[in-house]
């Protein structure tokens, strides 16, 4: 049985990622009163290996699979078994037997901004001017959504143009100099002082210039500062090349939507409230269909992706919201969540015993994810730089971490990258790479000893943006808010890319950093190719590995942007179709996933909905005073 309601909140939000988190705390900077309902913990509350794995930019691996924040997803690639079972990272799914893919997500304040690997890419121009071509809203054209991006970042990775614009007024890199969001570029100067990595850096350069088609022109504005890829310049010009990738970093520390939080409530203790481990169950609707609140479990590790969920039910509250409700537990837990409350096709609910309120058919559906695969070299010797690395409080790297925010541990791995069409028709780059200095080949239970274990890998990660599948589905495995959902991303032929347009492209990627590869190897700097390996060269044997090998971690668009007769779940202020006072903002809301990483892309629509919400409840007060009687 429930206990007694909380009434005293303007909204209430449930999951503290990039999406709830943004918008919680600008909501309660705005003067509402918000709560939080956070599933997990604090990160940094005690546990093994904390607050290092969340801190230490260089642990954010551990970080995703620290038993105090990680949330142990397992999907499937592929209905088809055997094709999922070729897949060597399948393992068995702890609650159906079948063969899965572990997919980390975080249950903890900060959502996935708690383990991610902090890379802060903005999305392509396109990206939102093909939102605002399908929605007829033109509040979502790139030249609008620009100033979200301006109002949330913080560049402290452009110290020159920083000087610019404070005494001179110039800025001609459409960065945001005040926001709260820190980013930083990661330039140790220990890397300088590893002789192999330095000359493997040099020759990837030189070989990306060589390949330029007017290489003169493409080093002159690598010099002025576009191998910043979020100068507006770069970006307005659609161009590809060299890059480095910005982190989302303060003082060579992780920073995410934990700090924004913490930060606010401190501020406004009177206007957000943060309720760590609490559950959500399902959402509360009145009798005019509008969302009045949220019912929720209230305990520890009660969902039972945590590695080692409570046995104990939790117990069970509501909590009511004066103005909306507003869901942003992310591309699997949303449309989770919205099915729970009668929300979503009538077949699924009603094969589940819940009470059909809304019939929504997108609901869970169009899910969509990256492909990447990895190019793994082991190199001819071990990193310098990273000699000693233990990647625990007990090595010489972490302590330099730890007193001076200096040395490798403030980087997240990435050594350079570069952006590439695998098509010259294409519009945007759809293909990002980028050298790792560890040995990565996605994601299995234990993936993260491997960094630790071997220090003379370098992998090449090959990601292909702008994907076509959309034919992937979120659906319930039960009625119970702690059980997970079922999941498949119905990769490639089992997709709706009908002429193999995503498949082609990836190996159009590995192709591109073989190039890269081929001249490392005749410099002596790597060895043979280990992955896919050198007897692997025609286009159907490469094909074939990356069916059985490729992996994602940019889950969204489950509950999309879109008219309900079409899939769509949201209007284009957020609004769920058939609902009154109830929204989602996290990754579900894309018709098409947006950009590399898709993390820049959820903070923007979380400070536009900021914007268009306080809006609403302006426009509500002011009618109230009109007419105070309606």
């Amino acid at each position: 049985m429930a206990s007694a309601p909380e009434s005293d909140y303007d909204y209430v939000i449930v999951g503290s990622g990039a999406g709830g988190g943004t918008l919680a705390a600008r909501l309660a900077e705005a003067g509402m009163r918000v709560v939080l309902l956070e599933a997990g913990g604090d990160p940094h509350d005690s546990g093994p290996r904390m607050p290092e794995d969340y801190d230490v930019p260089a642990f954010h691996t551990f970080a995703s699979e620290n038993e105090s924040l990680s949330w142990r997803f397992f999907v499937r690639h592929y209905a088809n078994s055997a094709r999922q079972k070729a897949d060597w990272k399948s393992r068995p799914d702890p609650a159906t037997g079948e063969d899965s893919i572990f997919y980390p997500r975080t249950g903890a304040l900060g959502g996935c901004t708690a383990h991610n690997a902090m890379i802060l890419l903005a999305p392509h121009d396109s990206d939102w001017d093909e939102i605002a071509r399908l929605t007829g809203d033109p509040s979502w054209r790139a030249s609008k959504m620009r100033r979200y991006w301006r109002r949330l970042e913080n560049c402290r990775h452009r110290p020159l143009w920083r000087y610019l614009l404070r005494w001179i007024g110039l800025d001609w890199t459409g960065h945001g100099w005040s926001g709260w969001l820190f980013t930083e570029r990661a330039t140790p100067q220990k890397a300088f002082d590893d002789e192999v990595l330095v000359k493997t850096l040099i020759e990837t350069a030189w070989t990306l210039l060589e390949h330029a088609p007017r290489w003169w022109i493409a080093l002159r504005r690598i010099l002025r500062g576009e191998a910043d890829p979020n100068d507006q310049r770069r970006l307005r010009r659609r161009a590809d090349g060299l890059c480095y990738t910005p982190l989302t970093t303060h003082k060579g520390r992780r920073f995410g939507t934990r700090e924004r939080l913490r930060d606010t409530a401190a501020r406004h203790p009177d206007r957000l409230r943060i309720e760590l481990n609490a559950l959500a169950a399902r959402v509360i609707f009145d009798d005019s269909n509008r969302a009045v609140g949220v019912e929720y479990l209230k305990g520890e590790r009660l969902y039972r992706a945590h590695e080692t969920p409570g046995v104990a039910p939790g117990e069970r509250r509501e909590i009511r919201a004066k103005r909306e409700v507003i869901l942003a537990g992310g591309a699997f837990n949303t449309p989770q969540l919205l099915m729970l409350s009668g929300i979503g096709p009538r077949e699924v609910l009603e094969k589940h015993g819940v009470a059909v309120r809304c019939d929504l058919a997108g609901v869970g559906r169009n899910l969509q994810d990256r492909y990447e695969v990895a190019v793994v070299h082991r190199t001819a010797l071990p990193w310098e730089s990273l000699v000693g690395a233990k990647f625990d409080r007990d090595d010489p790297l972490y302590r330099q971490w730890r007193d001076h925010r200096k040395g490798m541990y403030i980087s997240n791995g990435a050594a350079i990258a570069f952006t590439r069409r695998s098509a010259p028709e294409l519009l945007d780059p759809d293909l990002f790479c980028m050298a790792l200095l560890a040995r990565f080949e996605g994601y299995y239970p234990g993936y993260s000893d491997e960094v630790r274990k071997h220090l003379d890998y370098l992998t090449w990660a090959v990601l292909k943006a702008h994907t076509i599948n959309r034919a992937g589905f979120v659906t319930l495995r039960s009625a119970d808010p702690r059980d997970r959902p079922e999941i498949n991303f119905r990769y490639f032929e089992e997709g709706d890319d009908a002429e193999g347009e995503d498949l082609a492209a990836v190996v159009a990627g590995i192709r591109s950093v073989r190039e890269i590869a081929a001249r490392l190897q005749r410099r002596g700097l790597i060895g043979e190719e280990e992955l896919p390996g050198e007897a692997v060269q025609s286009d159907e044997e490469l094909a074939r590995h990356v069916r059985d090998t490729a992996w994602g971690h940019h889950a969204s668009c489950t509950c999309p942007i879109g008219p309900p007769e079409d899939g769509g779940v949201l209007t284009s202020d957020f609004k769920v179709h058939g609902t009154k006072g109830l929204r989602v903002v996290d990754a579900c809301v894309f018709p098409r996933i947006p950009g590399f990483f898709i993390a820049s892309a959820i903070y923007m629509i979380a400070e536009k909905a900021a914007d268009v919400i306080l809006r609403d409840a302006n426009d509500a007060q002011g009618e109230l005073r009109r007419n105070p009687r309606s």
